[in-house]
């Protein structure tokens, strides 16, 4: 029986699931079936469903309120991409009701908000997975590959990861969710920054230690129906994450840097570097290259080759089953088919608040004005930019 699935949530990143579940029913005949659809504007639930009929000639239901489809519908998982505030809201219920939830990232609001989900998941004996695509895809995969198994550039010792633009303050912005602190969490650090904080930790495992500043320089305004608010979106970072392993790291942005932009993106080893050619959030990406000692240029394409030939059968179709490749397939085909053989997700809860314990040590080191523990952070013990947060959701 085909794997039944729900999403909580239609807009932005959901229309990327979206087409991933379609793309996978289309491949695997049987695999899943999108059977409902929820959001508490019911065009843009009604707007899914329509795509969902189009495809499989099944009109899913729809949805207001998770509590009535939880209620009504025979669940299998809910792919959850509501605002973050309420991740651990809706992630709990589908829990509590006895569905396996898949959770946008970064999966809670807080660190507290995603123990909520963790502890839920083990009290239902259900899986949390966080909805993490960028490490999943091939040059990504290639990256680690060549570092760890192949040594390519030796010893890994830093990396830099810098931009530089100016995106001036707007009169006409608009509010969105992602401007309320209590909805958003934050800004690009934990947003796009959730997808940067899970590479560099799969790479050179967990900090140690991490300084930041965070600030807001340019007063940012938005218009929220008559009245003008001030962003919570930080623009500009620069944090210094130093690894266990030895690496340490430099992560930084601003969009409030007139006059002169740059992007520069390099990790090094003791005997070369890898030179992406993306932004600081999504690499390392296709057009990258490695650069060694002796000045031997080698393109991320020849590299991303080796990778793949150098896989087994049964890794090669565990790594990317029925040929796919693209990161967001790649992570709700994981969480379907780990639903479907009773296996942890490759991307547990446990390992996206891990990640999303970066994003909050440069929050947190910002808002302390020292260097914190990752420890500390990841324990909830630290908790000054995160408290008032905790406090709005009764956390």
């Amino acid at each position: 029986m085909a794997v039944r699935i729900a999403i909580a949530g239609c807009g932005g990143m959901a229309n990327g699931h979206l087409r991933a579940y379609l793309t996978i029913y289309q491949r695997v005949p049987g695999k899943v079936e999108p059977i409902a659809m929820c959001d508490p504007i019911r065009e843009n639930a009604e707007r899914f469903a329509t795509q969902v009929e189009e495809t499989t000639g099944k009109r899913p239901a729809v949805y207001t309120d998770i509590d009535e489809m939880l209620d009504k519908e025979d669940l299998d998982g809910v792919d959850i991409c509501s605002p973050h505030g309420y991740h651990h809201i809706n992630a709990v219920k589908c829990l509590d009701a006895g569905v396996n939830v898949i959770v946008e990232k970064p999966i809670g609001v807080t660190v507290k908000a995603t123990y909520k989900i963790i502890e839920a998941a083990r009290r239902n004996n259900r899986i949390a997975a966080t909805a993490e695509q960028i490490r999943r895809m091939p040059s990504r995969r290639a990256s680690k590959w060549a570092i760890f198994e192949k040594g390519l550039i030796g010893e890994p010792r830093q990396f830099f990861s810098q931009q530089a633009v100016w995106v001036p303050p707007r009169e006409d912005a608009r509010w969105a969710w992602r401007h309320d602190l209590f909805l958003g969490g934050g800004g690009m650090v934990m947003d796009s920054g959730a997808h940067f904080c899970d590479t560099i930790r799969w790479l050179y495992g967990d900090p140690d230690s991490v300084y930041a500043r965070v600030e807001q320089l340019e007063r940012r305004m938005v218009r929220k129906g008559e009245e003008l608010v001030r962003s919570a979106h930080e623009d500009t970072w620069i944090a210094t994450i130093n690894f266990r392993s030895g690496v340490i790291g430099l992560w930084s942005s601003t969009s409030s840097a007139p006059g002169y932009s740059f992007r520069h993106v390099v990790h090094y080893g003791s005997e070369g570097a890898l030179v992406d050619s993306g932004d600081i959030y999504h690499g390392p990406f296709e057009g990258a290259k490695w650069v060694l000692k002796d000045g031997t240029e080698i393109p991320m394409s020849q590299i991303v080759q080796e990778y793949k030939e150098s896989l087994s059968e049964e890794e090669r179709e565990r790594l990317f089953p029925h040929g796919f490749e693209d990161g967001v397939v790649l992570e709700c085909y994981d969480f379907v088919d780990a639903i479907e053989n009773g296996r942890p997700p490759e991307i547990p809860a446990e390992e996206g608040l891990r990640a999303k314990a970066i994003a909050e040590a440069i929050y947190e080191s910002a808002a302390i004005g020292a260097e914190v523990s990752y420890d500390a952070v990841v324990s909830g013990e630290i908790e000054v930019y995160q408290r008032p947060i905790n406090e709005h959701w009764g956390l």
